[in-house]
C-alpha cells in the first residue's frame, strides 16, 4: 500500500463513525450486561437511528438492515477510557502535537477557563486506536503545566464529531508533591494560592448583599466567572496521592462549596472513612502497588477492594492517554483483589456518564448504541473487542496501527518485513 492510499483508509477509518446514516441493527443471542448487575444470556438487541429501541429475549423475526449473532459473547456498553488527553497529545516530544497544558505562559496568571475543549481533534490518530479496543469516551483533561489550577475539560465521546463534547464542565486542580515542586517548591504553596483565589470570588458585607472584586492578582475576570460558573455547576478534579493531601481536598471542597472527585488515591484507603462521609468519588489506578513517590508510600493493590467496602464510589484511569486502552487490565487487577465484579463494570461503563453528568451507558431501550461485542469475559486481558458499535454504526475497526500491522507484518515465511507488501 503507498502512502496516499494509506493516509486515505486512515482518514476513512477516522471519519466513518460520523458519517452517513445509521442503518438499523440487530444483535441476537449476546451476554448481556444491563447496568451494575450480573449479565443476562441469551438477549437480543434491536437499534434504530442510533438508539436502542429494544432489549428482549427473541427478536430474531425483526427485520434490520445489519444482523449480527453474538454466539453467547458479552455485549457490553462501549468502555469509560479513564482520564486522558486523547485529541490532545499525538506526540509528546512533538511541540504542535500537545495540546493539553498551558506552560511559562507570559501572564504568569492561573487560568482556570483555559478550555482544552478548542484544541480537541477528533482526527488524532489515538481516537480510533483507543476506540477499537472498546472505549466509547473519556474525560478529557487539562494536564499538569506549570499552574495550579491546570484549567477546564469535560467528557468527550469517541464519535469522531468535532463538537462530540457532553457533560459538566470540570476543572482540573493539581496539589500532589510533583506538581507542588514546580509551585513555590512546596505543596503548601497550592493551598496558599488556591484559598487567595476562592477567598475573592464572593465577599459578603452588612445587610446579605454579595459584593465582587473586578479583578484579582492570581486570576482575570474570565477566571474568576469560570471558578463560580463550575463552583455552582461543575465538577473539581484534585490530583492527590498522599493521604494529608485528600484531606485538604476534602477540607478545601467542604470550605468553598465544590463537588470534588479525588485523582490518583494512591493512600485513599488511608482516609477511606473520611472520603465516604463526604461523598467524594476517587479515580486510581489499581495497579498502584508499590510506593512511585513519597506521595504514594501507602499504595497497595486492595486500594479498590478498601475504598468500596467502606462506601466509597470508585472510577478507573490508567494515567496514560496513548495506553488507555489497558484500562480493563487496571479493572480486572482491581477485581482480583477483592472488588465485585459487577462495581468494576459499572466503573468502567454506566458510573462515569453518572459522576460527569453525560448521557447515559447502559443497555435498555430508550439509550444511545455505543455497544461492544467481546471475545469474552471484558475484563480479561486475553480477551478483545470483536465488534465496536458507536452512534449505532459498525465501526471499522481500523486505525493507524492496524493498516501498519498490514504493511509490515510479513504474510510470507522466509522473507524480511520490508520485503511484503511492497
Amino acid at each position: 500500500m503507498n502512502t496516499k492510499r494509506l493516509l486515505i483508509v486512515l482518514m476513512g477509518s477516522l471519519l466513518f463513525p460520523g458519517s452517513g446514516h445509521a442503518a438499523s441493527l440487530l444483535i441476537t443471542n449476546g451476554t448481556v450486561f444491563m447496568g451494575a448487575t450480573a449479565p443476562s444470556s441469551q438477549l437480543d438487541i434491536l437499534i434504530e437511528d442510533g438508539l436502542i429501541e429494544a432489549v428482549a429475549g427473541d427478536l430474531s423475526a425483526t427485520e434490520a438492515d445489519h444482523v449480527i449473532d453474538a454466539e453467547g459473547r458479552p455485549v457490553t456498553p462501549a468502555l469509560f477510557a479513564g482520564i486522558s488527553a486523547a485529541g490532545l497529545s499525538e506526540i509528546g516530544m512533538v511541540y504542535e502535537a500537545v495540546d493539553s497544558r498551558l506552560n511559562k505562559l507570559y501572564t504568569g496568571l492561573m487560568h482556570p477557563e483555559f478550555d482544552v475543549r478548542k484544541a480537541y481533534n477528533p482526527l488524532s490518530s489515538v481516537v480510533p486506536v483507543t476506540r477499537i479496543e472498546g472505549y466509547g469516551y473519556t474525560l478529557l483533561a487539562a494536564a499538569f503545566g506549570d499552574r495550579t489550577i491546570s484549567g477546564q475539560g469535560s467528557l468527550v465521546r469517541f464519535d469522531g464529531g468535532f463538537n462530540s463534547f457532553e457533560g459538566y464542565t470540570t476543572i482540573f486542580v493539581n496539589v500532589d508533591g510533583y506538581s507542588g515542586n514546580k509551585i513555590g517548591g512546596s505543596r503548601a504553596a497550592h493551598w496558599m494560592l488556591l484559598e487567595t483565589a476562592f477567598s475573592s470570588l464572593d465577599t459578603k458585607k452588612a445587610g446579605g448583599l454579595w459584593l465582587t472584586h473586578n479583578e484579582h492578582p492570581l486570576i482575570n475576570q474570565t477566571g474568576r466567572a469560570t471558578l463560580k460558573n463550575t463552583r455552582e455547576n461543575g465538577i473539581f478534579v484534585f490530583t492527590a496521592n498522599r493521604a494529608s493531601d485528600i484531606l485538604q481536598a476534602l477540607a478545601f471542597s467542604q470550605k468553598h462549596q465544590l463537588k470534588a472527585i479525588i485523582s490518583g488515591g494512591q493512600e485513599a484507603w488511608v482516609v477511606r472513612e473520611a472520603l465516604a462521609a463526604s461523598g467524594t468519588p476517587v479515580v486510581i489506578n489499581a495497579l498502584d502497588n508499590l510506593p512511585g513517590s513519597f506521595d504514594g508510600l501507602g499504595a497497595r493493590l486492595d486500594n479498590a477492594a478498601l475504598l468500596h467496602a467502606a462506601g466509597v464510589t470508585l472510577l478507573f484511569t490508567s494515567g496514560e492517554t496513548h495506553n488507555a486502552r489497558k484500562l480493563r487490565q487496571v479493572a480486572g487487577n482491581a477485581v482480583a483483589n477483592g472488588l465485585p465484579y459487577e462495581v468494576a463494570m459499572a466503573a468502567m461503563t454506566s458510573l462515569p456518564a453518572e459522576i460527569f453528568g453525560g448521557k447515559p451507558r447502559m443497555v435498555a431501550p430508550g439509550f444511545r448504541a455505543d455497544l461492544v461485542i467481546w471475545s469474552g469475559d471484558p475484563l480479561d486481558v486475553t480477551s478483545a473487542a470483536d465488534q465496536v458499535i458507536i452512534d449505532g454504526k459498525l465501526d471499522p475497526m481500523t486505525s493507524r496501527q492496524t493498516e501498519l500491522l498490514k504493511r509490515y507484518l510479513p504474510a510470507e515465511a522466509g522473507l524480511g518485513r520490508a520485503y511484503i507488501n511492497p
